[in-house]
């Protein structure tokens, strides 16, 4: 009953609902395409960059807010307010493809492994093409000693990026030209 008190005198503003993320299917689809074409790293880190920017927008001010914080908290090696204001973040915005991977970054960090694999399946369900996600699972393979799926995690991110720097870490299969 108390709970049920307190819920109702909330400010009208935390209880509504993330809002729909801008609509920039169209930008970010050309800047894949544009990714897969790109003619040498400096170009594809340039195209990155854009997308990165696209991902790391939030739909809203109090999204961003606490994106930034959950960013800024984990820089300054605070995994466990990182990792809560991420988790307020996934509250107000489940469906934020970005607060999942940011997420699954800070439990690396924090080496909960397994976390962070949910993060990024969940992730790459809602952006199938976020190359930090492709590419942190196969670091998190790395760590866990799975050499098999390492390799398998980097061809599948490196069909999204060519040009991602962790393919110095794939093992060039006999006749494979990578």
């Amino acid at each position: 009953m108390k709970l049920l008190l307190t819920l109702c005198l909330l400010p009208l503003p935390l209880w509504a609902a993330c809002p729909p993320a801008p609509d920039r299917e169209d930008e970010r689809a050309a800047l894949h395409t544009n990714l897969l074409n790109a003619a040498d790293e400096r170009e594809a880190q340039i195209i990155a960059g854009s997308l990165w920017e696209i991902w790391l927008t939030a739909p809203d001010a109090k999204a961003q807010e606490l994106l930034d914080r959950g960013m800024s908290r984990r820089e300054a090696f605070d995994f466990e307010a990182s990792e809560d204001a991420l988790d307020a973040l996934l509250a107000y915005c489940p469906r934020y493809p970005e607060a999942h991977n940011q997420r699954a970054f800070t439990r690396f960090m924090r080496q909960d492994f397994e976390g962070s694999l949910a993060d990024i399946e969940t992730t790459l369900s809602l952006n199938p093409y976020h190359f930090g996600a492709l590419s942190g699972r196969a670091l998190i393979y790395m760590q866990q000693g799975r050499s098999t799926l390492v390799q398998q995690a980097l061809r599948d991110a490196l069909r999204v990026h060519p040009f991602l720097r962790e393919r110095a870490l794939l093992i060039e299969k006999p006749g494979e030209d990578i």
